[in-house]
């Protein structure tokens, strides 16, 4: 599991990868992954480009590699939910010293409507 103190943002198209990888449930190899984007994509991935965001993938600790034979194949460290989590908590402790009350006040900046206010004040008295 990755540390928070060691936690790095994925950037845009590594999540992009890393929400395929996800949605397969299962480990996958970088061959896979370049038939899925070359399909979607309007340009046609390389293999060294999914190769390259793989390695980065696993340099960032979101995923493992298991060398069986070739080509490697890819685990998650982490679910999605597990990496949402961490991000929050990273944005948390980055953007507001680890306050929630800091978070909230800049969002509730009279965006929030009444119903979502009486929403948290009741999730926050469940607690």
């Amino acid at each position: 599991m990755c540390i928070l103190s060691s936690f790095r943002s994925l950037s845009e198209t590594e999540m992009k990868v890393m929400k395929e990888i996800w949605k397969m449930g299962r480990p996958v190899k970088s061959n896979e992954l370049l038939e899925i984007f070359s399909k979607e994509e309007e340009r046609e991935w390389k293999g060294q480009t999914i190769a390259t965001f793989l390695s980065r993938l696993v340099d960032k600790g979101v995923l493992l590699i298991e060398r069986e034979g070739r080509p490697n194949t890819y685990v998650p460290r982490l679910s999605f939910k597990e990496y949402k989590k961490m991000e929050a908590q990273n944005l948390l402790e980055t953007m507001y010293q680890g306050s929630i009350k800091s978070f909230l006040a800049t969002l509730y900046d009279d965006k929030i409507s009444p119903e979502e206010l009486e929403e948290l004040q009741k999730w926050f008295s469940d607690k």
